[in-house]
């Protein structure tokens, strides 16, 4: 089994764990004091032992200059998942794509993948989403532009939108 580094980042909303490949690409990520509660979030293949570490580097860097206002910090991190289906893996990709401060409806973001008339398979895809921040599934709004759901609280996803300049109705 391989190591997956892990580490805890302070932010305004609380906690952020995040888990790193050993190449630094983010596997997990979600605001949660524990990083072991991420693993079963990703997939098995990317799954390992846990080692504790007080910095990753370019992630962690990347974290705190997002959090100083460099919105596109988060962008150049390298990202794993998988799937194990095509859709949800190109859907990821694209939710990479919107930019802060422009969020997308989930119709908006099923057109955006390819897929106009797969509004769940969308939403689908922000709920399977292992990396959040740098997979930006908090970008996406129901269509009368409320908030919808958010694994880490609708509290995290409001803080995340009026900190890259949206701020939205709950």
């Amino acid at each position: 089994m391989s190591t997956v580094d892990s580490t805890v980042i302070d932010t305004p909303v609380g906690p952020l764990s995040v888990l790193a490949g050993p190449d630094g690409a983010v596997r997990a990520a979600g605001f949660t004091p524990d990083p072991a509660a991420l693993a079963p979030l990703t997939h098995q293949s990317l799954r390992g032992d846990l080692r504790e570490r007080a910095d990753l580097g370019p992630v962690t860097a990347a974290v705190r200059a997002y959090l100083d206002g460099d919105l596109a910090a988060i962008d150049a991190i390298p990202v794993e998942q998988h799937s194990g289906g095509l859709f949800l893996t190109h859907a990821w990709q694209v939710l990479r794509d919107v930019k802060p401060g422009d969020p997308v409806t989930y119709t908006g973001f099923a057109a955006l993948a390819g897929r106009p008339a797969a509004v769940r398979a969308a939403a689908a895809a922000c709920a399977r989403n292992a990396a959040a921040l740098f997979v930006p599934c908090h970008r996406v709004l129901r269509t009368d532009g409320t908030l919808g759901g958010y694994r880490w609280g609708l509290h995290v996803k409001k803080w995340l939108l009026g900190h890259e300049g949206r701020v939205t109705a709950s």
